[in-house]
């Protein structure tokens, strides 16, 4: 399967290359189970604030783009893998790969952007709350995710079309669950690689860390400011405002930087466990944070709960009306 530039024509998908043939089904079905988490879950709250006019505030407008980004994602990399296992189709066009890979990075980019508004919605709302009705409306709000996922769109083309000049001449399998700029730079040689490398890394840098210094100023001002109240009522009910935002930022940052810590002090993973650690943090934020939204939002909870009520009481309703008119 080596080949050169001009002869490649496809990729590969090699996914867990220790996985024994006799778990491709339980495998492609977990991975099925974990899309059907992400697709209902994100089309379930991107339904409910559209449908909910009390819901459609600043910070549930983010939860939106969010849940829209952590859908795409979904959609982008799992149904590949899912085939896969299941169909034995790891194919993916030359082309396909490297259109995969930019969504990839692109929606990887656009999620810290999401946590950057999302952090500097909650450090207004808590650090200077008498400006927070007029600094963060809905127009805010549409405008600065207008921008999260613009800001990443031309860095994350440049990136793309950068390794399309690389030449390709070891091999065209890809050692992950799908197309990344590392597994596809890993297959090529000359001396562009180290330049194409070292430019990715620093784009990655900027659209990663630079977002992740103001996401971290703003809750440790949060929580500074939480300390110093007196009243711990209000303290708790401070911090429960913050705590959604908080656990989709750890979920999203920590395994990531435990990845790049182990790599900086040496510490290494087979093969397998590095693609299951990059697939974890990838895809398992997209299917939890549909439930964080619900069961740890306030609002939500209480719209929700108010709705199962009314359901309820329609169906009881309903039966003994249909029991009083069959006797």
């Amino acid at each position: 399967m080596t080949a050169n530039f001009t002869k490649i024509t496809s990729f590969f998908i090699l996914g867990f290359p220790g996985l024994s043939s006799q778990y491709y089904g339980p495998v492609s079905a977990l991975l099925f189970l974990i899309y059907l988490a992400i697709a209902i879950g994100n089309i379930f709250i991107l339904a409910f604030v559209v449908y909910e006019k009390y819901l459609q505030k600043p910070t549930y407008l983010v939860f939106c783009h969010l849940a829209l980004n952590d859908l795409t994602f979904g959609t982008v990399t799992l149904p590949k893998i899912i085939s896969k296992y299941w169909f034995d189709d790891s194919v993916v066009s030359f082309y396909g790969c490297f259109t995969q890979m930019f969504f990839v990075h692109y929606l990887g980019s656009v999620t810290s952007f999401i946590l950057l508004v999302m952090a500097l919605d909650r450090f207004i709302a808590i650090c200077i709350p008498l400006r927070y009705p007029v600094l963060i409306t809905n127009n805010t709000v549409s405008v600065l995710c207008g921008f999260a996922w613009f800001i990443p769109l031309p860095l994350m083309i440049g990136i793309v079309l950068h390794a399309l000049t690389l030449s390709f001449c070891k091999s065209n399998v890809i050692a992950q669950c799908y197309c990344d700029h590392i597994s596809i730079r890993s297959q090529a040689c000359g001396e562009d690689v180290y330049i194409v490398a070292v430019t990715s890394v620093y784009i990655a840098m900027f659209t990663l860390l630079a977002p992740l210094a103001f996401i971290l100023f703003s809750y440790i001002s949060i929580i500074v400011v939480i300390i110093k109240m007196s009243n711990s009522a209000g303290r708790k009910k401070t911090l429960s405002t913050c705590t959604p935002q908080i656990l989709i930022t750890c979920l999203f940052y920590l395994p990531r930087c435990f990845v790049y810590v182990a790599a900086v002090v040496g510490f290494s993973f087979s093969l397998d466990v590095r693609i299951l650690l990059i697939l974890l943090y990838s895809v398992f934020p997209a299917a939890v944070n549909p439930g964080i939204y619900c069961f740890k939002t306030q609002d939500i909870k209480e719209v929700l709960i108010k709705r199962l009520k009314k359901t309820k009481i329609a169906i009881e309703i309903k039966l003994s009306y249909k029991c009083r008119a069959e006797s």
